[in-house]
């Protein structure tokens, strides 16, 4: 089986190839890759992957390959293009203003040979930019690819810092997004503070997902939320589990609360 490598472009786009060269390579490192259009710059991720998807993608011509570990020439192509980048930039907001569409660019990325250039941009709804991007392409002389962000993908190219005082997860290691839902947000007793969960983007916080098999798994060992249970004689139902500190809250109809441990209330179960 052969071993392949991941990498990730200016673009936040990720792919994997193949090192048919056996070049020594390491994360972080900077590499030369095929692409469809020509070269490219990207930086490795993985290392020596196996898989047999991938594997079956290699039979089928679908793997391209490392060319080479960027050299110093490569470095001073890649200064010079993102000269040209703030160009384009530039020249594409001069071209937007004739058009009735509105729309916000956020970057501006060319491929390393400049045989390709991608407009990142956000706008409210779909937008109808065939005849724009007929023009961009006539004045570029190269191939456009125009992208409409989502509001996370505007978070990630834009970066910045979380409220827990760090660089953006998808800014820094994340690589795809995960579905983040408000049953999330209910199974780690967060739905009174929506907008303490809420990031930059205007979504639910992605790091609500890295904890979500944690509760789900505790959840097991806890009662179901609105399960009335007799307590000192009073019909009370579960309002809130504590999984951290093995507690439940109890509330009764007439809203008093009480906050008993899992194996206090296991025993009332029990009774």
């Amino acid at each position: 089986m052969h071993e392949f490598v991941e990498l990730i472009f200016r673009t936040e786009r990720t792919k994997y190839f193949i090192n048919s060269k056996n070049l020594e390579l390491s994360p972080e490192m900077k590499v030369i890759a095929k692409v469809e259009r020509g070269e490219d710059i990207g930086e490795v991720v993985n290392c020596a992957i196996e898989n047999e998807d991938l594997e079956q993608e290699y039979k089928d011509k679908k793997i391209d390959k490392i060319l080479r570990i960027a050299t110093d020439e490569d470095f001073k192509q890649l200064e010079a293009v993102r000269k040209k980048e703030k160009e384009a930039h530039q020249k594409f907001i001069e071209l937007e203003s004739k058009y009735r569409f509105t729309m916000k660019l956020i970057e501006t990325v060319y491929q390393l040979d400049g045989n390709k250039l991608t407009f990142f941009f956000s706008a409210d709804g779909r937008v109808d930019f065939r005849d724009f991007v007929r023009e961009l392409a006539n004045v570029f002389k190269t191939r456009i690819e125009l992208h409409q962000t989502s509001g996370r993908e505007d978070a990630r190219h834009l970066g910045g810092l979380g409220m827990c005082g760090k660089e953006y997860c998808c800014r820094t290691f994340l690589k795809d997004f995960n579905q983040v839902t408000i049953q999330m947000a209910k199974d780690q007793n967060l739905l009174n503070n929506l907008s303490k969960i809420s990031g930059p983007c205007g979504r639910l916080l992605c790091c609500l997902h890295y904890e979500e098999n944690y509760y789900q798994k505790r959840a097991n060992d806890f009662p179901d939320l609105g399960l009335r249970i007799m307590y000192k004689d009073k019909e009370m139902y579960v309002d809130k589990n504590d999984y951290y500190n093995n507690r439940v809250n109890l509330v009764s109809n007439n809203h008093e609360h009480v906050i008993i441990t899992l194996q206090e209330f296991n025993k009332l179960k029990k009774k």
